[in-house]
């Protein structure tokens, strides 16, 4: 069996590295993760992904970001990496935010929340604010600790509850399969077959 492709990755939030950490627990071939930078959002990466595709050359990379807002992933990497992408950095963008990959696996995430499958949507890459999509779910659910860990506590200026980056990678932990989801996203089917794909080139 061939030995594991050692890697670094670098996202926006908790929720994100769960998120890959899982990608590249349920690819081939195997990776060996080393370091995880997470220090503030897109903001940070955007500033520091030039950085992460000259690291790139001693360790590969696995740089994961929300499309959020922009116009398509191709162009925003474009715009953030205009210098010649390395070999061995994987960049790649959820369409529209990562909870759009979290939704593609509809069976688990109704379990998950106590609702109805039918609640819950499809076209997980068409949807023009998945986040807000998940929390609307949220506040249909059964249970309790997950709603108000998910959902904004009332007269609070928070976008997202208390424990939303903790409970929801609990779901990614425990119940979300990323091959399940890619069926509903091709955003994520696109990553799984780019991870899947990836050899690194060494000493170049």
């Amino acid at each position: 069996m061939p030995a594991p492709i050692p890697v670094n990755l670098a996202v926006e939030d908790e929720l994100s590295e769960t998120v890959l950490r899982k990608l590249l627990a349920q690819s081939q071939p195997s990776f060996a993760i080393g370091y995880a930078y997470r220090r503030g959002g897109f903001g940070y990466l955007r500033r520091t992904v030039a950085g992460f595709n000259q690291a790139a050359r001693g360790t590969p990379f696995v740089v994961m970001t929300d499309l959020d807002r922009g116009q398509c992933a191709p162009a925003l990497i474009q715009e953030w990496l205009p210098h010649p992408r390395h070999a061995n950095l994987i960049f790649r963008v959820a369409v529209r935010t990562v909870e759009a990959w979290l939704l593609g696996h509809q069976g688990a995430m109704a379990d998950f929340l106590g609702i109805a499958e039918t609640l819950v949507p499809r076209d997980v890459d068409g949807l023009r604010d998945p986040k807000g999509t998940l929390i609307r779910l949220a506040r249909r659910s059964r249970y309790r600790r997950r709603r108000e860990a998910i959902v904004p506590r009332p007269g609070s200026t928070a976008r997202i509850g208390p424990d939303y980056n903790g409970c929801l990678s609990e779901f990614v932990t425990q119940q979300w399969d990323a091959g399940e989801a890619a069926r509903s996203s091709p955003s994520l089917d696109r990553a799984l077959r780019r991870l899947r794909a990836f050899r690194p080139t060494w000493g170049e």
